[in-house]
């Protein structure tokens, strides 16, 4: 019988192709992981270097990170929401942001602008109007500062301020409802409360500039009506990035006389039982609301919920929203 030899077969040894390969991936992390280094570097620096402007920012009381972030980015005190995030998150400084109002200014980079808010500097003989407050609310604020009842309620009438531009639009026998605007006012120890109502006036009225206005009345709106759904789309959602696509839903309902179904109006005009905007706004409104009024986002959907993470999730059926209640909103929809 014929002994046939085996014999041992020789290991391949990766080819070139497969090292040149591993060394392109290799040397392509590294350009990917020095390029995200360097974004998130340039993006802690200031917004303008040279700038000598300073502003009022505020940071309420109970804000996460995220919608920190997302206001200083609107802002236009940082350059990126996403790197403030990451910054904040990275020096463990999560729940340390203290609420208050800040001067800021374009030329602070991140670090600075989170230690003070660590350090809760907060300026000094100031009077605020945040966002999203009803009329009695910011009334309570001015009681809450020594304003005595009496004066709060003259202050608060708008026969007062007669002939003020950001009224011009404010129907008759109308409360000052939904035009003062949200900002940090000057206040000393005999400043009336009229002339923070009429500063807060002032700041209303540049927002409704004439390409706002115009816009409105392009969509078939009154001023008085935009600044009524601007409040609803605040009251749904205070992020700037979220609100032209919530306008543009509403707008879709009212365009085809479906309910708007606003979670924000139960309590008083409720629109899950009326049809059509409320006949008063629920709120004052910023500047983001009522771009988002003014020029709503180019989708198509039909509905939308706020999810436990407080993301917003938008769908074009009921189907699909009853999809996205279900997925993402266990906590909040109960």
């Amino acid at each position: 019988m014929k002994v046939i030899k085996r014999v041992p077969r020789l290991k391949k040894r990766p080819s070139k192709v497969w090292l040149i390969a591993a060394v392109v991936a290799g040397l392509i992390a590294i350009v990917g992981i020095v390029a995200v280094r360097d974004w998130y570097n340039r993006n802690l620096e200031p917004v303008n270097h040279s700038s000598s402007e300073t502003r009022y920012f505020t940071v309420a009381s109970g804000s996460s990170v995220h919608k920190i972030a997302v206001d200083l980015e609107w802002a236009k005190l940082i350059r990126n929401a996403k790197a403030f995030e990451t910054y904040v998150r990275s020096k463990e400084y999560n729940d340390k942001l203290q609420a208050g109002t800040y001067v800021l200014g374009p030329s602070m980079n991140v670090s600075q602008i989170v230690n003070k808010m660590v350090e809760g500097e907060v300026a000094k003989n100031l009077f605020t109007i945040l966002p999203g407050k009803t009329l009695d609310e910011i009334k309570q604020a001015f009681l809450h500062e020594g304003y005595s009842k009496g004066q709060v309620e003259e202050a608060f009438k708008p026969a007062n301020y007669a002939g003020h531009p950001a009224l011009a639009s404010l129907p008759r026998g109308a409360t000052l409802e939904g035009y003062l605007y949200p900002d940090s006012f000057q206040k000393l120890a005999d400043t009336p409360p009229r002339q923070i109502i009429r500063a807060s006036l002032d700041e209303m009225n540049k927002y409704l500039t004439p390409d706002i206005t115009t816009a409105f009345a392009k969509r078939g709106l009154s001023i008085y009506r935009a600044i009524i759904l601007a409040s609803i789309v605040y009251q749904e959602t205070d992020d700037p990035e979220a609100q032209p696509t919530v306008a543009q839903v509403f707008y879709k309902r009212l365009s085809q006389g479906i309910k708007l179904e606003s979670d924000a109006t139960t309590s008083r005009f409720n629109t899950y039982e009326n049809e059509g905007l409320p006949p008063k706004p629920l709120s004052n409104v910023t500047d983001s609301s009522l771009k988002a009024v003014a020029n709503p986002a180019k989708t198509d959907y039909l509905f939308f919920v706020a999810g436990d993470d407080d993301v917003i999730h938008f769908s074009k059926t009921k189907a699909e929203h009853e999809a996205a209640v279900a997925r993402y909103c266990t906590q909040k929809c109960r």
